[in-house]
């Protein structure tokens, strides 16, 4: 699996030169959108298979500051999956050192709301995240 890479713009800046901090979830957004791509599991394929999956938590922790052109490196984790729930952990890198740590919250529902149990409605995507999980 490839790491993601976003480089620092300009405008994610504030008026110090740093990273303005809301930038790093859009960050985490960016890294599980190519994430769920390389698995096979992109969210138009998702979308059209009639699975949504909506951020039911965000936490940011921030470490060292980042600044314009800086390249972050992102590293998704499954931490933790139950088959209704997925815990993803992020750890964003700047030359080696981390520089921001995050975890997002997801559920699995259909596109009328109803909450979807991976392991019945979806077993190949259930049996994917089942083996990814750290919680094993």
């Amino acid at each position: 699996m490839e790491i993601y890479k976003h480089k620092v713009q300009y405008y994610e800046t504030d008026k110090m030169g740093i990273t303005h901090h809301s930038n790093y979830i859009r960050w985490m957004e960016e890294a599980r959108i190519d994430f769920c791509e390389q698995i096979g599991w992109g969210y138009d394929k998702m979308e059209k298979d009639g699975i949504m999956s909506p951020v039911i938590g965000v936490e940011c922790k921030y470490k060292l500051n980042t600044t314009f052109a800086d390249v972050i490196e992102i590293e998704i984790f499954v931490e933790e999956f139950s088959g209704v729930r997925l815990k993803l952990r992020y750890e964003m890198k700047r030359d080696g050192k981390l520089v921001c740590e995050g975890k997002t919250e997801h559920c699995f529902m259909s596109p009328e709301g109803k909450i979807l149990r991976l392991k019945k409605d979806h077993p190949t995507l259930f049996e994917l995240f089942t083996s990814m999980a750290e919680n094993k």
